[in-house]
């Protein structure tokens, strides 16, 4: 209710050294059945699809989970996908997938799939890139990298957290822009190939950085990049040309 104290968030999993999350083996190992409930679209090339899961083990913002499909002659297909949805959200969770040309699964979801259907997925997945909202965090994304950084911006609203959150997050256009009306204050949005009137167009440069490293938090930012190969290259560089220690820089990657 407004104006009351947001309880602290609780991973349901817990801390291997600082900063990691341990998985649960059980959760890790046990194959679940999703009902697919909703279709949203992004993007044109982008969807959300919301799943219903009996039971369902909350995540902690970051993780992943693999979806796995089974043809009715029995040829199997699975891919790992981040989890874009808030923990917040007892039941469900809520992916968001590009459609990647000659894709099985990605193809699957966004030209077959409609609301009813079923998967299997096995998760949530990997502590590394978790976030639980303990400490500040300064997030660099690019085209669908963005989905693993929004499930800590919708996890950051949702819980009122006091802690500083900061998005960086590229794309090529506004039109590819992944969940352009959701960002509010928090998020800096920087396109490489063509711009609303006013707004630059090129690659994030450390002139996106500074003012965030010049009004960095106390102890520092906790580093989160994710996107293609050569944006985890290229934010990374900026990130330590910047002075955010290595050690503090988390990378997801993909292509």
């Amino acid at each position: 209710m407004p104006g009351t104290v947001p309880e602290r968030f609780r991973p349901p999993t817990r801390f291997a050294v600082p900063g990691r999350i341990a998985v649960s083996e059980r959760t890790a190992s046990r194959w679940r059945t999703a009902t697919l409930t909703e279709i949203r679209r992004e993007t044109p090339r982008a969807a959300t699809f919301r799943f219903a899961v009996p039971d369902w083990s909350p995540h902690v913002p970051g993780q992943h989970l693999m979806v796995r499909l089974t043809a009715p002659d029995g040829y199997v297909a699975q891919r790992h996908y981040s989890i874009a949805s808030a923990p917040d959200d007892p039941g469900h969770f809520e992916l968001t997938l590009d459609r990647v040309a000659d894709g099985e699964v990605s193809g699957w979801f966004h030209t077959v799939a409609r609301p009813g259907d079923r998967v299997e997925v096995r998760g949530p997945l990997s502590g590394f890139f978790a976030w639980p909202g303990d400490r500040p965090a300064l997030l660099l994304g690019a085209g669908s990298g963005v989905v693993p950084l929004m499930s800590m911006v919708r996890h950051h609203r949702a819980r009122g957290l006091s802690v500083p959150l900061r998005l960086l997050v590229s794309a090529r256009s506004p039109e590819e822009l992944i969940y352009a009306r959701e960002y509010g204050a928090e998020t800096t949005p920087v396109f490489t190939r063509s711009a609303p009137p006013g707004v630059p167009v090129g690659r994030m440069t450390a002139g996106h950085l500074a003012p965030l490293f010049d009004r960095r938090p106390p102890g520092g930012w906790e580093a989160y990049v994710c996107g293609s190969n050569s944006f985890a290259e290229h934010a990374s560089r900026l990130l330590v040309a910047a002075g955010q220690p290595v050690d503090r820089i988390r990378i997801e990657r993909f292509g």
